[in-house]
Protein backbone atom coordinates (compact mmCIF):
# COMPACT_ATOMS: atom_id res chain seq x y z
CA UNK A 1 0.00 0.00 0.00
CA UNK A 2 1.29 3.45 -0.97
CA UNK A 3 2.20 5.79 1.89
CA UNK A 4 0.59 9.13 2.33
CA UNK A 5 3.33 11.25 1.42
CA UNK A 6 3.76 8.93 -1.84
CA UNK A 7 -0.03 9.69 -2.51
CA UNK A 8 0.59 13.48 -2.56
CA UNK A 9 3.92 13.65 -3.92
CA UNK A 10 3.35 11.46 -7.34
CA UNK A 11 0.35 13.33 -8.40
CA UNK A 12 2.70 16.69 -8.01
CA UNK A 13 5.86 15.38 -9.51
CA UNK A 14 3.13 13.72 -12.33
CA UNK A 15 1.78 17.16 -12.71
CA UNK A 16 5.29 18.99 -12.79
CA UNK A 17 6.25 16.16 -16.15
CA UNK A 18 3.05 17.08 -17.48
CA UNK A 19 3.86 20.60 -17.45
CA UNK A 20 7.13 20.60 -19.17
CA UNK A 21 5.88 18.29 -21.91
CA UNK A 22 3.07 20.84 -22.45
CA UNK A 23 5.04 23.98 -22.23
CA UNK A 24 6.91 23.56 -25.48
CA UNK A 25 3.68 22.91 -27.40
CA UNK A 26 1.51 25.73 -25.43
CA UNK A 27 4.45 28.15 -26.47
CA UNK A 28 4.61 27.17 -30.00
CA UNK A 29 0.39 27.91 -30.23
CA UNK A 30 0.49 30.99 -28.49
CA UNK A 31 3.42 32.60 -30.39
CA UNK A 32 2.32 31.48 -34.01
CA UNK A 33 -0.95 33.37 -33.04
CA UNK A 34 0.50 36.33 -31.53
CA UNK A 35 -1.08 35.59 -28.35
CA UNK A 36 0.13 39.03 -26.22
CA UNK A 37 -1.37 42.72 -25.96
CA UNK A 38 -1.81 44.66 -28.43
CA UNK A 39 -1.02 47.73 -26.36
CA UNK A 40 0.73 47.53 -22.99
CA UNK A 41 -0.54 49.07 -20.37
CA UNK A 42 -2.88 47.65 -17.23
CA UNK A 43 -5.90 48.43 -15.03
CA UNK A 44 -5.13 48.41 -11.32
CA UNK A 45 -7.73 47.06 -8.53
CA UNK A 46 -8.59 50.50 -8.07
CA UNK A 47 -9.28 51.04 -11.71
CA UNK A 48 -7.64 54.06 -13.94
CA UNK A 49 -3.98 53.97 -15.55
CA UNK A 50 -0.50 52.27 -14.30
CA UNK A 51 1.95 54.96 -16.02
CA UNK A 52 4.89 53.88 -14.06
CA UNK A 53 4.27 50.41 -14.88
CA UNK A 54 3.57 50.83 -18.22
CA UNK A 55 7.20 52.42 -18.76
CA UNK A 56 9.06 49.82 -17.25
CA UNK A 57 7.12 47.14 -18.77
CA UNK A 58 6.09 48.72 -22.09
CA UNK A 59 8.34 46.22 -24.24
CA UNK A 60 7.74 43.23 -22.75
CA UNK A 61 3.88 43.44 -22.50
CA UNK A 62 3.91 43.46 -26.14
CA UNK A 63 5.91 40.68 -27.17
CA UNK A 64 5.50 38.01 -24.79
CA UNK A 65 2.41 35.58 -24.98
CA UNK A 66 -0.39 35.94 -22.34
CA UNK A 67 -2.75 33.02 -21.50
CA UNK A 68 0.56 30.74 -19.91
CA UNK A 69 -1.62 29.39 -17.08
CA UNK A 70 -3.33 27.09 -19.41
CA UNK A 71 -0.09 25.17 -18.63
CA UNK A 72 -1.08 24.84 -14.99
CA UNK A 73 -4.48 24.08 -14.68
CA UNK A 74 -4.24 21.87 -17.89
CA UNK A 75 -1.37 20.18 -16.28
CA UNK A 76 -3.59 19.87 -12.82
CA UNK A 77 -6.89 18.69 -14.58
CA UNK A 78 -5.20 15.83 -16.37
CA UNK A 79 -3.16 14.54 -13.30
CA UNK A 80 -6.42 14.28 -12.00
CA UNK A 81 -8.21 12.53 -14.98
CA UNK A 82 -4.69 10.87 -15.54
CA UNK A 83 -5.23 8.38 -11.88
CA UNK A 84 -8.81 8.95 -11.83
CA UNK A 85 -8.57 6.73 -15.07
CA UNK A 86 -6.14 4.36 -13.85
CA UNK A 87 -7.92 3.67 -10.31
CA UNK A 88 -10.79 2.49 -12.24
CA UNK A 89 -9.10 0.23 -15.04
CA UNK A 90 -6.63 -1.00 -12.13
CA UNK A 91 -6.91 -2.26 -8.74
CA UNK A 92 -4.61 -1.57 -6.01
CA UNK A 93 -1.96 0.96 -6.21
CA UNK A 94 -3.17 2.98 -8.65
CA UNK A 95 -7.08 3.25 -6.61
CA UNK A 96 -4.89 5.19 -3.99
CA UNK A 97 -3.27 7.77 -6.26
CA UNK A 98 -6.98 9.16 -7.28
CA UNK A 99 -7.23 12.07 -5.45
CA UNK A 100 -10.75 12.72 -7.15
CA UNK A 101 -13.68 12.95 -4.30
CA UNK A 102 -16.88 14.58 -3.10
CA UNK A 103 -15.76 15.60 0.48
CA UNK A 104 -11.99 16.88 -0.52
CA UNK A 105 -11.64 17.39 -3.93
CA UNK A 106 -14.75 18.13 -6.15
CA UNK A 107 -15.12 22.00 -5.30
CA UNK A 108 -11.51 23.21 -5.66
CA UNK A 109 -11.03 21.15 -9.11
CA UNK A 110 -14.44 23.25 -9.94
CA UNK A 111 -13.07 26.44 -8.64
CA UNK A 112 -9.69 26.12 -10.92
CA UNK A 113 -11.72 25.09 -13.91
CA UNK A 114 -14.32 28.15 -13.67
CA UNK A 115 -11.67 30.53 -12.91
CA UNK A 116 -9.43 29.14 -15.63
CA UNK A 117 -12.35 29.60 -18.06
CA UNK A 118 -13.52 32.86 -17.16
CA UNK A 119 -9.81 33.93 -17.21
CA UNK A 120 -9.33 32.98 -20.79
CA UNK A 121 -11.96 34.53 -21.89
CA UNK A 122 -10.65 37.76 -20.79
CA UNK A 123 -7.15 37.20 -22.06
CA UNK A 124 -8.60 36.23 -25.30
CA UNK A 125 -10.81 39.38 -25.68
CA UNK A 126 -7.42 41.39 -24.40
CA UNK A 127 -6.01 39.25 -27.22
CA UNK A 128 -8.36 40.22 -29.72
CA UNK A 129 -9.30 43.15 -29.08
CA UNK A 130 -6.94 45.12 -27.01
CA UNK A 131 -9.52 46.81 -24.90
CA UNK A 132 -8.33 45.33 -21.36
CA UNK A 133 -10.42 42.12 -22.14
CA UNK A 134 -13.56 41.61 -19.29
CA UNK A 135 -13.95 45.22 -16.98
CA UNK A 136 -12.45 44.75 -13.51
CA UNK A 137 -16.29 45.02 -12.26
CA UNK A 138 -17.58 42.22 -13.99
CA UNK A 139 -14.00 39.88 -13.34
CA UNK A 140 -15.02 40.65 -9.68
CA UNK A 141 -18.37 39.22 -10.26
CA UNK A 142 -17.84 36.15 -11.39
CA UNK A 143 -15.15 35.65 -8.78
CA UNK A 144 -17.74 36.79 -5.68
CA UNK A 145 -20.54 34.52 -7.37
CA UNK A 146 -18.16 31.81 -7.52
CA UNK A 147 -16.94 32.35 -3.67
CA UNK A 148 -20.67 32.22 -3.11
CA UNK A 149 -22.00 29.55 -4.63
CA UNK A 150 -18.46 28.03 -3.10
CA UNK A 151 -19.68 29.35 0.54
CA UNK A 152 -23.17 28.23 0.04
CA UNK A 153 -21.96 24.48 -0.58
CA UNK A 154 -19.41 24.91 2.91
CA UNK A 155 -22.39 26.00 4.43
CA UNK A 156 -25.37 23.73 3.13
CA UNK A 157 -23.71 20.43 2.67
CA UNK A 158 -20.66 20.42 4.41
CA UNK A 159 -21.88 21.85 7.66
CA UNK A 160 -19.48 24.38 8.06
CA UNK A 161 -20.97 27.36 10.02
CA UNK A 162 -17.75 28.54 11.85
CA UNK A 163 -13.64 29.00 10.84
CA UNK A 164 -10.80 28.25 12.90
CA UNK A 165 -9.35 30.34 16.02
CA UNK A 166 -5.64 29.46 16.77
CA UNK A 167 -5.85 27.54 20.30
CA UNK A 168 -9.48 28.53 20.89
CA UNK A 169 -13.04 28.03 20.58
CA UNK A 170 -13.46 28.35 16.62
CA UNK A 171 -15.52 31.44 15.58
CA UNK A 172 -19.29 30.76 14.84
CA UNK A 173 -20.56 32.53 11.97
CA UNK A 174 -23.40 30.25 10.92
CA UNK A 175 -25.20 31.50 7.34
CA UNK A 176 -22.75 35.03 7.37
CA UNK A 177 -19.88 32.11 6.51
CA UNK A 178 -21.40 32.21 3.16
CA UNK A 179 -20.65 36.42 2.32
CA UNK A 180 -17.48 35.79 4.52
CA UNK A 181 -16.49 33.03 1.76
CA UNK A 182 -17.01 34.59 -1.06
CA UNK A 183 -15.14 37.99 0.75
CA UNK A 184 -11.94 36.47 1.24
CA UNK A 185 -12.22 34.62 -2.09
CA UNK A 186 -12.32 37.95 -3.62
CA UNK A 187 -9.14 39.15 -1.76
CA UNK A 188 -7.12 36.65 -3.02
CA UNK A 189 -8.17 37.15 -6.33
CA UNK A 190 -7.07 40.88 -5.76
CA UNK A 191 -3.70 39.21 -4.65
CA UNK A 192 -3.53 38.10 -8.14
CA UNK A 193 -2.50 40.85 -9.26
CA UNK A 194 1.11 39.80 -8.33
CA UNK A 195 1.52 38.81 -11.82
CA UNK A 196 3.58 41.38 -13.02
CA UNK A 197 7.26 40.40 -13.30
CA UNK A 198 8.93 37.64 -14.49
CA UNK A 199 8.91 34.35 -12.02
CA UNK A 200 6.95 36.09 -9.55
CA UNK A 201 3.86 34.59 -9.15
CA UNK A 202 4.61 31.43 -9.96
CA UNK A 203 7.32 30.83 -7.44
CA UNK A 204 5.11 32.49 -5.01
CA UNK A 205 2.18 30.32 -5.86
CA UNK A 206 4.01 27.44 -6.10
CA UNK A 207 5.56 27.97 -2.64
CA UNK A 208 1.76 28.53 -0.93
CA UNK A 209 0.32 25.52 -2.62
CA UNK A 210 2.75 23.54 -1.58
CA UNK A 211 2.24 24.52 1.91
CA UNK A 212 -1.29 24.08 2.15
CA UNK A 213 -0.52 20.69 1.45
CA UNK A 214 1.39 20.34 4.15
CA UNK A 215 -0.87 21.28 6.27
CA UNK A 216 -4.07 18.79 4.75
CA UNK A 217 -1.75 15.93 5.19
CA UNK A 218 -0.82 17.09 8.67
CA UNK A 219 -4.58 17.09 9.06
CA UNK A 220 -5.19 13.56 7.33
CA UNK A 221 -6.93 15.37 3.95
CA UNK A 222 -4.51 13.55 1.67
CA UNK A 223 -6.90 13.69 -1.28
CA UNK A 224 -6.84 17.70 -0.77
CA UNK A 225 -2.84 17.57 0.02
CA UNK A 226 -2.76 15.61 -3.45
CA UNK A 227 -4.42 18.21 -5.11
CA UNK A 228 -2.30 21.23 -3.73
CA UNK A 229 0.71 19.68 -4.36
CA UNK A 230 -0.48 18.71 -8.14
CA UNK A 231 -1.10 22.40 -8.48
CA UNK A 232 2.43 23.19 -6.66
CA UNK A 233 4.27 20.96 -9.36
CA UNK A 234 2.00 22.14 -12.41
CA UNK A 235 3.01 25.77 -11.21
CA UNK A 236 7.08 24.98 -10.77
CA UNK A 237 7.08 23.38 -14.60
CA UNK A 238 4.99 27.17 -15.24
CA UNK A 239 8.14 29.09 -13.81
CA UNK A 240 10.78 26.72 -15.66
CA UNK A 241 9.29 28.44 -18.14
CA UNK A 242 8.71 32.00 -16.95
CA UNK A 243 11.98 32.70 -15.13
CA UNK A 244 13.38 35.47 -16.94
CA UNK A 245 13.09 35.90 -20.03
CA UNK A 246 9.60 34.63 -19.66
CA UNK A 247 8.81 32.55 -22.41
CA UNK A 248 5.02 33.69 -21.68
CA UNK A 249 2.95 35.18 -18.84
CA UNK A 250 0.54 33.83 -16.67
CA UNK A 251 -2.79 36.47 -17.07
CA UNK A 252 -6.04 36.12 -15.90
CA UNK A 253 -6.25 32.61 -16.79
CA UNK A 254 -4.01 31.15 -14.54
CA UNK A 255 -4.20 33.83 -11.94
CA UNK A 256 -7.86 33.75 -11.64
CA UNK A 257 -7.61 29.48 -11.81
CA UNK A 258 -5.13 29.69 -8.90
CA UNK A 259 -6.60 32.64 -6.33
CA UNK A 260 -9.69 30.17 -6.58
CA UNK A 261 -8.54 27.41 -5.75
CA UNK A 262 -6.33 28.54 -3.13
CA UNK A 263 -9.84 29.81 -1.67
CA UNK A 264 -11.47 26.41 -1.94
CA UNK A 265 -8.05 24.55 -0.34
CA UNK A 266 -7.87 27.27 2.56
CA UNK A 267 -11.54 26.58 3.82
CA UNK A 268 -11.76 22.64 3.46
CA UNK A 269 -8.68 23.04 5.62
CA UNK A 270 -9.95 24.56 8.39
CA UNK A 271 -13.06 23.81 10.81
CA UNK A 272 -13.75 21.17 8.22
CA UNK A 273 -10.44 19.38 9.21
CA UNK A 274 -10.55 20.51 12.63
CA UNK A 275 -7.77 23.15 11.29
CA UNK A 276 -7.00 26.70 10.92
CA UNK A 277 -6.60 27.34 7.32
CA UNK A 278 -8.13 30.44 6.47
CA UNK A 279 -7.05 31.98 9.74
CA UNK A 280 -3.16 31.64 8.61
CA UNK A 281 -3.90 32.13 4.87
CA UNK A 282 -3.05 36.04 5.32
CA UNK A 283 0.40 34.49 7.00
CA UNK A 284 1.10 31.99 4.25
CA UNK A 285 0.06 34.00 1.12
CA UNK A 286 1.83 36.94 2.78
CA UNK A 287 3.02 38.31 -0.47
CA UNK A 288 -1.19 38.34 -2.37
CA UNK A 289 -1.92 40.22 1.05
CA UNK A 290 1.01 42.83 0.71
CA UNK A 291 -0.11 43.16 -2.62
CA UNK A 292 -4.04 44.01 -1.56
CA UNK A 293 -2.93 45.95 0.71
CA UNK A 294 -0.83 48.27 -0.81
CA UNK A 295 -3.15 48.77 -3.73
CA UNK A 296 -6.03 49.74 -1.09
CA UNK A 297 -3.66 51.98 0.11
CA UNK A 298 -2.54 53.90 -2.98
CA UNK A 299 -6.30 54.44 -3.92
CA UNK A 300 -6.82 55.56 -0.64
CA UNK A 301 -4.38 58.15 -0.69
CA UNK A 302 -4.92 59.14 -3.59
CA UNK A 303 -8.66 59.97 -2.90
CA UNK A 304 -7.68 61.13 0.64
CA UNK A 305 -4.80 63.83 0.10
CA UNK A 306 -4.49 63.42 -3.55
CA UNK A 307 -1.05 62.37 -3.62
CA UNK A 308 0.66 58.59 -3.81
CA UNK A 309 1.91 56.70 -1.05
CA UNK A 310 3.94 54.36 -3.07
CA UNK A 311 5.89 55.46 -6.46
CA UNK A 312 3.32 52.35 -8.13
CA UNK A 313 1.20 49.98 -6.74
CA UNK A 314 0.82 46.91 -6.37
CA UNK A 315 4.39 47.54 -4.34
CA UNK A 316 6.50 44.84 -5.63
CA UNK A 317 6.28 47.60 -8.56
CA UNK A 318 7.18 50.19 -6.43
CA UNK A 319 10.37 48.48 -5.55
CA UNK A 320 10.92 48.12 -9.39
CA UNK A 321 10.33 52.00 -9.64
CA UNK A 322 12.80 52.56 -7.01
CA UNK A 323 15.55 51.01 -9.19
CA UNK A 324 15.75 47.63 -8.33
CA UNK A 325 16.04 44.66 -10.54
CA UNK A 326 13.19 42.83 -11.04
CA UNK A 327 15.59 39.67 -10.69
CA UNK A 328 16.34 41.14 -6.94
CA UNK A 329 12.18 41.85 -6.33
CA UNK A 330 11.50 38.32 -7.47
CA UNK A 331 13.93 36.44 -5.33
CA UNK A 332 13.46 38.14 -2.22
CA UNK A 333 9.71 37.53 -2.46
CA UNK A 334 10.57 34.28 -3.02
CA UNK A 335 12.67 34.08 0.10
CA UNK A 336 9.56 36.12 1.96
CA UNK A 337 6.88 33.37 1.22
CA UNK A 338 9.10 30.38 1.74
CA UNK A 339 9.43 32.14 5.66
CA UNK A 340 5.75 32.83 5.75
CA UNK A 341 4.64 29.58 4.68
CA UNK A 342 7.31 28.00 7.42
CA UNK A 343 5.52 29.80 9.73
CA UNK A 344 2.31 29.19 8.51
CA UNK A 345 2.45 25.61 8.79
CA UNK A 346 3.91 25.55 11.93
CA UNK A 347 1.02 27.24 13.46
CA UNK A 348 -1.34 25.08 11.35
CA UNK A 349 0.19 22.31 12.28
CA UNK A 350 0.42 22.70 16.21
CA UNK A 351 -2.53 25.31 16.64
CA UNK A 352 -5.43 22.40 15.65
CA UNK A 353 -8.96 22.77 17.15
CA UNK A 354 -9.81 21.48 20.51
Amino acid sequence: MIGAAARVLIPSATAFALGIAIAPILAGILYRHKAWKKRGGKEGIGGGGTPIFNELHKEREVSTPRMGGILIWCSVLATAALFWLLARTHAGTWAALDFVNRRETWLPLFALAAGAVAGLIDDLLEIREGKGGLPLARRLAIVGTIGAIAGWWFYAKLGVVAIGVPFGAPLYLGVFVVPFFALVTLAIYAGGTIDGIDGLAGGVFSVIFMTYAGIALGEGQVSLAAFAASVAGATLAFLWFNIPPARFYMSETGSMALTLALAMIAFASDTLAGGVGVFVLPLIALPLAATVVTTLLQVFWKKAFHKKLFLVAPIHHHFEALGWPAAKVTMRYWVITIIAGVLGLAIALTARLP
